[in-house]
């Protein structure tokens, strides 16, 4: 007999993927196919999940696992169901709740991926897939269907107010979402109108007792640590949050549910993991220390999701952080511990103007010399950085992006994963205008050329020395390795003048479509927000 939902929660298949195990091979999904076939590129990236006879997926993203064990908590007839599944429950369902890191890939890197190609990042196409036949199914089979969306991508709704009507969005909801969810459930069940947009600020945000143990395993055993972020960089949206330390007893639950359902391994999350149990910006490796132990009764190996890199080199000159986990962590048989952080820029000026805190506890001037001074330690320690650089900030001049090419320069003897992105309008800076190919510069060319060398360099090391190494991976490993090849070919010809030139290209692929016709820009996005709100 099929079971009946008032509340779905979903999302397309780009998120409802754990990406065979590996979370790295997800963000293939934010590039367009390129050097392999599109059917190729979705196995290795986007493979399909199993489902329970419910159509309920045997993993899914952490965030959805929240929102459902919030409304499951509060009494509320709620479920994940896979996107291929949606439709045996829209008959009787009375809401769908959509969630998403990157609906429409404004978000980098696909949003670069997309300007320098020309063409759609698979999770823009996958998406847009998706949410067709759920605003068909709405149209169709159950006009009384509400339809929300949310989580960290919320904001893109608002540059495409047009999708808002076309897709029958009824609310977008910004910030986290627990408390929202539950108010947004008890109107939708009492048939009482709903807000088309909805901002879950600090006062909304739920305290550490509200947030709820997830209910099922999340995709790649995914936990998290911390929520907020206290360094205050302008161009983020997470520094607006307040800083929580989720229990430890809290974070044993979570990993030992994934643990019970065949999850041996995965990924610690906050905006800053070494800094758990610490005061201020100022790590605590006892706490983290203590973090790693319980984590390690469950999961065999697992890595980090974000550290700042100023957290790493203060920690290690007070208490040795990186050397004594690095210890731990070995001697457990690890060979490394991967993590996302930010170099952003290589420009004392503009570290000192838009990021201020990032490098503290040192200067805000010193930014550069603390990211030279960091990587050969975590080089040193097994610890694989994979760095965002970011182009285009407002005010930014062609000396800035020297800078960072130099930085660039002075880290090629250090395993690290450097990404460039393009500015998007986020945070306290979220008023300024996108950063799009049309204002790439020569000294822009030449960074891309510097990190494209240094990364394709640097992956091929990882691939072939640390990661995918288990004999099932192995034909993933080839396939990357032999595109890192073909890539690195292609490479060994690229100046800054073909870069720019195969850039002015894909502005004519992107002619009929592109994304600076299709979105609302920043300076009037206030004005439109006035007909979201009516």
């Amino acid at each position: 007999m099929l079971a009946t939902y008032d509340i779905i929660i979903t999302t397309d298949r780009s998120m409802m993927s754990n990406h065979r195990g590996k979370e790295f091979l997800g963000f293939m999904s934010t590039a367009p196919p390129v050097g392999l076939p599109d059917a190729v590129w979705r196995w290795i990236a986007t493979p399909k999940l199993r489902v329970d006879d419910y159509g309920r997926p045997e993993q899914a993203p952490y965030g959805l696992r929240k929102i459902e064990a919030a409304l499951q908590d509060a009494g509320y007839s709620a479920a994940i169901i896979d996107p291929d599944h949606v439709k045996r429950y829209v008959y009787k369902a009375k809401a769908i709740f959509i969630g998403h890191h990157d609906y429409f890939a404004f978000n980098p890197p696909s949003s670069e991926y997309w300007l320098v190609t020309g063409e759609e990042p698979l999770n823009r196409r996958l998406f847009l897939q998706f949410i067709e036949k759920i605003a068909d199914y709405k149209e169709r089979l159950n006009p009384d269907l509400k339809i929300i969306v949310g989580g960290p991508a919320a904001w893109q709704w608002l540059h495409v107010p047009g999708y808002v009507e076309k897709y029958k969005i009824d609310t977008i909801v910004e910030g986290e979402g627990e408390r929202v969810v539950i108010e947004l459930a008890r109107r939708i069940i009492n048939g009482e109108k709903l807000p088309r947009y909805i901002v879950a600020g600090p006062l909304e945000s739920p305290s550490i007792e509200e947030i709820p143990v997830i209910k099922g395993p999340s995709i790649n055993g995914l936990v998290e640590i911390m929520r907020g972020c206290p360094r205050g960089c302008a161009f983020c949206s997470v520094t607006l949050r307040k800083l929580r330390f989720i229990p430890l007893e809290v974070i044993e639950k979570e990993v030992k549910i994934n643990r019970q359902h065949g999850i041996k391994g995965g990924i610690l999350h906050s905006e800053d993991v070494p800094l758990y149990g610490g005061s201020g910006i100022t790590p605590n490796i006892d706490s983290l220390l203590k973090l790693h132990r319980v984590v390690s009764q469950y999961y065999e190996d697992y890595d980090w999701s974000h550290a700042a890199l100023a957290t790493l080199l203060h920690g290690e000159k007070t208490s040795k952080l990186v050397s004594r986990l690095s210890e731990t962590l070995l001697s457990d048989g690890w060979k490394y511990l991967g993590f996302q952080t930010g170099i952003e820029t290589g420009s004392s000026r503009l570290a000192a103007k838009i990021m201020p805190g990032k490098a503290a506890p040192f200067k805000p001037d010193k930014w550069p010399d603390v990211v030279r001074e960091v990587m050969p330690i975590l080089h040193d320690n097994f610890f694989i950085p994979a760095a965002t650089v970011i182009l285009g900030f407002p005010g930014e001049a062609p000396d800035d992006v020297v800078k960072t090419i130099e930085l660039i320069d002075d880290l090629k003897p250090y395993r690290v994963l450097i990404v460039p992105m393009f500015f998007v309008p986020m945070g306290a800076l979220r008023r300024e205008d996108w950063f799009t190919s049309v204002n790439i510069t020569y000294e822009h060319a030449e960074l891309l050329q510097a990190i494209l060398k240094h990364s394709l360099y640097w992956s091929k090391d990882i691939l072939r020395n640390f990661y995918m190494n288990k004999l099932r991976y192995l034909p993933f490993k080839y396939a990357l390795l032999s595109f890192i090849r073909r890539a690195e070919k292609f490479s060994e010809e690229l100046t800054p003048e073909k870069i720019l030139y195969y850039i002015e290209n894909s502005k004519k692929k992107l002619a009929s479509r592109t994304r600076e016709k299709e979105v609302i820009s920043s300076k009037h996005l206030l004005r439109k927000l006035v007909s979201i709100h009516n």
